[in-house]
């Protein structure tokens, strides 16, 4: 498999470096304890190979997956890399690549046009038919002469999550006319060069009665901390609707800074989340929200790098987190990997009563991606894998 050089190295030299770069959120003093415990009890099972699979050398897990059940009843995943192509299946034992790029990423120079590299992070439908897309967009001006005044990938990167639609399950989606800003720093990409800036890896969308969520990072700017924020609306249609937690309410509107000179008062960042949230599914039973997340070791409130799970009533306040499974992640470095990282963990229930695979019971399986190391090379030989995870309510 062969996939172009900043495509290759997205994930070890983005994830590495805002683990190194984003100041974990400040713990509560007293966390409370776990609603939830979530245990593997599967081995891994392969659901994408590229080496078997791939439609083209851009087919690579280099996101987390998300699910949603189109008008027909088939199941479609987004998890690949910015062609985003999905996968379609009658299920999810029987997913195939569907080789039509639904979202292919133009490498447009404008900035204010937000067609960079874009990856389909977070989908919601409530018919299959029309669904709304929040897309992980980036403005890699390193590769746009002129546009950076540095060379590094990372010194140039500028992340905002914009909004797009598909009207026909997800084969294709519509850029509109006017980009869709839901979250974007209130300053434009050529502003604060030297570090990577902005909104990126939104979760993926959930629902509670008629309001909608979902958690994307900040890596902070003057005024605004980093880490992750809660976003909500009743309208997933408008994406001018989703408005951010300020501490108190839902008040947050963030502008198009190419079309606006709005300054929005910083979100408020959510603990224990030391980056990105995986993905957040709400046990049936209970109610509660468990999130999935990978993190570093820090040497206390995470012993080991892995996956870690943490539950919630609210979605605001979060327990102590508890290791679901254990290995090098991209936060780690590559160099002591031992060959191998695990990724982009997200949790899918198959049986979900939801269309959208927000929900769980008392199974579920753990999707992320494993990434060969070469020496302290990441490569494109990476596979997306599930194993079968236990949900348990604690007394």
């Amino acid at each position: 498999m062969k996939i172009r050089s900043n495509a290759r190295t997205r994930a070890a030299a983005h994830l590495f470096a805002i683990a190194l770069a984003v100041a974990p959120v400040p713990a509560r003093a007293a966390g409370d304890p776990p609603l939830a415990s979530v245990t593997l009890v599967g081995p891994p099972d392969i659901v994408f190979t590229p080496k078997r699979d791939a439609c083209d050398g851009d087919d690579v897990p280099d996101t987390n997956a998300r699910a949603f059940r189109d008008g027909e009843g088939q199941v479609v995943v987004f998890a690949m890399h910015t062609k985003n192509r999905a996968l379609r299946g009658p299920d999810f034992d029987h997913l195939r690549i569907d080789c039509r790029p639904p979202l292919p990423s133009n490498g447009n120079a404008d900035p204010a046009l937000y067609d960079d590299a874009s990856w389909i992070t977070a989908t919601w439908t409530e018919d299959g038919r029309r669904v709304e897309a929040l897309v992980h967009h980036e403005f890699q001006a390193n590769t746009h002469p002129g546009r950076c005044s540095f060379k590094e990938y990372l010194a140039c990167w500028y992340n905002t999550v914009v909004a797009v639609t598909s009207r026909d399950g997800g084969r294709s989606f519509e850029r509109p006319k006017v980009p869709a800003v839901v979250a974007a720093a209130p300053f434009r990409q050529d502003v604060g060069q030297g570090r990577h800036r902005g909104f990126f890896n939104p979760s993926n969308i959930v629902g509670d009665g008629a309001a909608r969520y979902f958690l994307t990072s900040t890596t902070g700017w003057s005024g605004q901390n980093s880490g992750p924020c809660l976003f909500r609306t009743t309208n997933p249609q408008d994406p001018g609707s989703w408005r951010a937690y300020d501490g108190r309410a839902f008040s947050i509107r963030y502008g198009d800074p190419y079309r606006s000179t709005s300054q929005p008062k910083p979100c408020e960042n959510v603990a224990p989340f030391p980056a990105p949230v995986g993905g957040i599914v709400r046990h049936r039973a209970s109610r509660a929200w468990i999130a999935v997340f990978q993190a570093k070791a820090d040497g206390s409130r995470f012993p080991v790098s892995g996956f870690y799970t943490t539950s919630s009533r609210d979605l605001i306040r979060w327990d102590e987190p508890r290791l679901l499974l254990a290995g090098a992640t991209l936060y780690d470095d590559p160099c002591g990997s031992g060959g191998r990282l695990i990724a982009y963990p997200s949790l899918i229930d198959r049986q979900a009563v939801g269309r959208n695979f927000d929900d769980a019971g008392d199974h579920a399986d753990l999707y992320f991606a494993t990434l060969r190391v070469e020496g302290c090379t990441v490569t494109s030989d990476r596979d997306l894998v599930r194993r079968r995870v236990a949900i348990r309510v604690l007394p």
